[in-house]
């Protein structure tokens, strides 16, 4: 029997659902429709409505704040694949390759997942991604460097981008505390 449980993290661009099985994650949802919405997508998904419980994601709370704070560039949390069907995995792998700061285009990304042809279902992978923020789908750019539209909220990928970017000029990384 595995333990389902979530959490809400207060973010810089809005609400977002944290959602483990056992002690890994399972979905980090910006709810940019609300938290109940993102609770009902979830518990559709997994078949059962998570238990709420904040210490289940106090670790990767933590970190979310250090990365928004500028000191921290990875996350260390482990990830529970179920929603991941097919090439998106190997197309999320990929993506966590691009370095913090730096983008690739989805035809370099469907390259490193060994798919040379797959820049549509490399988009389509990061549109789906489970674990946006913590796997770095935002990093993932059109061919002529435009953004794109990241789930319908370019805004929020500008947000990320800027921010690795503002990170990254100042020339190291930030003291977290």
């Amino acid at each position: 029997m595995h333990t389902i449980t979530s959490t809400e993290y207060d973010s810089p661009i809005g609400p977002i659902l944290l959602t483990f099985i056992d002690e890994a994650l399972v979905r980090l949802d910006v709810a940019h429709d609300g938290i109940d919405i993102a609770r009902a997508d979830i518990a559709q998904r997994l078949g059962v409505m998570p238990e709420p419980d904040p210490a289940a994601g106090a670790d990767l709370a933590r970190q979310l704040d250090e990365y928004f704070d500028g000191a921290r560039r990875t996350f260390d949390v482990a990830l529970d694949w179920r929603l991941v069907r097919g090439f998106t995995r190997a197309a999320l792998d990929a993506s966590r390759a691009i370095p913090y700061g730096e983008v690739a285009s989805y035809g370099e990304v469907a390259v490193m997942a060994g798919v040379p042809r797959a820049a549509r279902a490399v988009g389509t992978a990061c549109a789906s991604s489970p674990f946006s923020i913590v796997v770095p789908v935002h990093r993932v750019v059109r061919a002529d460097g435009s953004i794109g539209e990241y789930g319908g909220h370019p805004e929020v990928k500008q947000f990320l981008l800027s921010l690795e970017d503002e990170t990254v000029r100042s020339g190291a990384l930030r003291v977290a505390g």
